[in-house]
C-alpha cells in the first residue's frame, strides 16, 4: 500500500488543526482521527450543487451562496450546471484550505476560483449570511459534518433556529437553503419546518457512481 504523506496542517478558530494528506493521487483532509473530505468521494458535494441549480433552473441570473470551499467539488459542480449570468460567492473561513486548493490539489481544482463568476471571501459563512438581505437565490452549507459538527462549536449557529431565521432572511423569495449531513437529524428537520421552509429531505451517496456511505441533503425553500 502506499504510505499517506502529511503535505500541510491548518489552524480551524475555536477548532482543532485541520491536516491534509496525499496518498497516491488522493487526498485527504483530517480532523484528529476523523476523515472530512476525500477526493475519491466527491458525489454527495457535487449532487449539492446540482440539485440545487435545478430548483433554480427558471432563474436567469441566479445567486448563489457556498460555505465553505472544502475540495471545490460543489463549486466544481455549480459552475458546471450555472449558466454565464450566474454568480457564486464562496465563504472560507480557513486560509489554509485556499493555499491547498491552489497549491497541492490544483490540478484537482481546475481553476474554478479564478472563474469569473466566482468571488471568494474568506471569511465565518455565518457573517457572510448575516450580512445579506434577500441576497442570495440559494445558499448552499457544506459546513463541518452538517447539524452534528465536529470541526468547531461556534459551527451549530448556523443550524440553529436563530441561524436558519438569518439564512432564511438572506434568501429571496423562493429561494433555496440547501443543506449537506453526513448523516440524517431529526431535530433539524423539524428546526427547518419550524422557521418557515418548505423541506425537501433527499438521501444521497457518497461517491459519484451512485456506491459508498448514504449522505443527507436538505432542500429548505422560502416561500
Amino acid at each position: 500500500m502506499i504510505p499517506r504523506e502529511l503535505i500541510g496542517t491548518a489552524a480551524v478558530p475555536g477548532g482543532e488543526d485541520l491536516r491534509l494528506f496525499r496518498r497516491g493521487d488522493d487526498f485527504m483532509i483530517v480532523l484528529d482521527r476523523n476523515e472530512l473530505m476525500n477526493s475519491r468521494m466527491s458525489g454527495s458535494e457535487e449532487a449539492l450543487a446540482v440539485m440545487t441549480c435545478d430548483r433554480l433552473r427558471e432563474r436567469t441570473t441566479p445567486h448563489l451562496l457556498i460555505g465553505g470551499y472544502g475540495m471545490g467539488f460543489t463549486l466544481r459542480a455549480a459552475l458546471a450546471a450555472l449558466g454565464p449570468r450566474a454568480r457564486v460567492t464562496v465563504a472560507e473561513l480557513v486560509p489554509e484550505i485556499i493555499v491547498w486548493a491552489r497549491g497541492p490539489m490544483a490540478a484537482m481544482t481546475g481553476g474554478c476560483l479564478e472563474d469569473p463568476r466566482v468571488t471568494l471571501i474568506e471569511r465565518d459563512v455565518a457573517a457572510v449570511i448575516g450580512a445579506g438581505r434577500g441576497t442570495y437565490d440559494a445558499i448552499l452549507l457544506d459546513v463541518d459534518n452538517g447539524p452534528d459538527g465536529l470541526v468547531r462549536n461556534a459551527n451549530d449557529q448556523l443550524y440553529s433556529a436563530r441561524g436558519l431565521a438569518v439564512a432564511k432572511a438572506a434568501l429571496r423569495p423562493g429561494g433555496v437553503l440547501a443543506v449537506w449531513s453526513a448523516a440524517s437529524d431529526t431535530a433539524f428537520t423539524r428546526r427547518l419546518g419550524m422557521a418557515g421552509f418548505l423541506v425537501d429531505e433527499v438521501k444521497v451517496r457518497a461517491r459519484s457512481n451512485g456506491k459508498g456511505p448514504q449522505h443527507v441533503i436538505w432542500f429548505a425553500t422560502r416561500p
